[in-house]
């Protein structure tokens, strides 16, 4: 359904090295620079991340979350723990197990450097 996913940063520098960290533990090969924005190009997708063309400063959206699959709940932690240690917010619970409508999740929540809300996620069987 989606060609990619693009956010906003605030300063391009620090949004690469934060992300090419965090992707990273998703086997993510570090971005692509094109001029004001970054792109994480895989097989099943692209995310980028881009300072405004308006001019105008970022911000992160209000209800908002980018969702990264995992393959394992280890994956997924290592991601929260490489994202805290790169600077990133550690918010909502804690990361593990989710019951909800789709079955057991293992989940993991973040806020990057521009308050953007991040999510790691892996599908347990149930």
């Amino acid at each position: 359904m989606f060609s990619h996913v693009m956010i906003g940063t605030n300063d391009l520098d620090k949004a690469k090295a934060f992300y090419d960290q965090l992707l990273g533990t998703l086997e993510v090969r570090p971005a692509r620079v094109d001029g004001h924005r970054i792109f994480y190009i895989t097989k099943t997708g692209v995310f980028s991340v881009s300072k405004p063309i308006n001019g105008e400063p970022a911000t992160c959206a209000n209800g908002g979350t980018i969702g990264f699959a995992c393959n394992s709940p280890e994956q997924v932690d290592k991601w929260h723990e490489t994202g805290v240690a790169a600077g990133g917010t550690s918010i909502e619970d804690p990361p593990g197990i989710r019951q909800g409508p789709g079955g057991k999740l293992y989940l993991a929540y973040l806020r990057d450097l521009d308050g953007n809300k991040i999510c790691a996620m892996h599908r347990m069987a149930n």
